[in-house]
């Protein structure tokens, strides 16, 4: 099965988690399973990238960490929330995307492909 490279992807890491976030807040673990899950195991997000994201996004004040203990094991986790102005960036960054695949699927469709590949 082919796997999505980190370097592809990585501008939009942010995005997929302000998206998952939109509902309820969560914590890392649970959001990388949600990423793996959602993209069908086609994308696996680093820890250590997950945990970069959500420092840059709380330094942007796009989510907002704070610490609870589990329901089921009484253990103490971070969670993250999304902000409104998380939500506002989200917002922008979908359209990005919606711009972005209109114009790359103009290069890479099979109706444009010349057969000389």
């Amino acid at each position: 099965m082919t796997e999505i490279s980190s370097d592809v992807i990585r501008g939009y890491n942010d995005t997929m988690i302000l998206f998952l976030l939109r509902k309820e807040p969560s914590y890392g673990y649970e959001l990388s399973k949600m990423i793996k899950t959602l993209s069908d195991g086609k994308y696996i997000i680093k820890e250590t990238t997950l945990y970069s994201a959500f420092t840059r996004m709380e330094k942007n004040g796009f989510v907002e960490s704070f610490v609870q203990e589990s329901m089921d094991t009484g253990k103490k986790r971070t969670y993250y929330r999304i902000t409104e102005e998380g939500r506002r960036y989200y917002r922008e960054k979908r359209e990005e995307w919606l711009l972005t695949k209109e114009v790359v699927e103009k290069f890479i469709t099979k109706e444009n492909e010349d057969g000389n590949d």
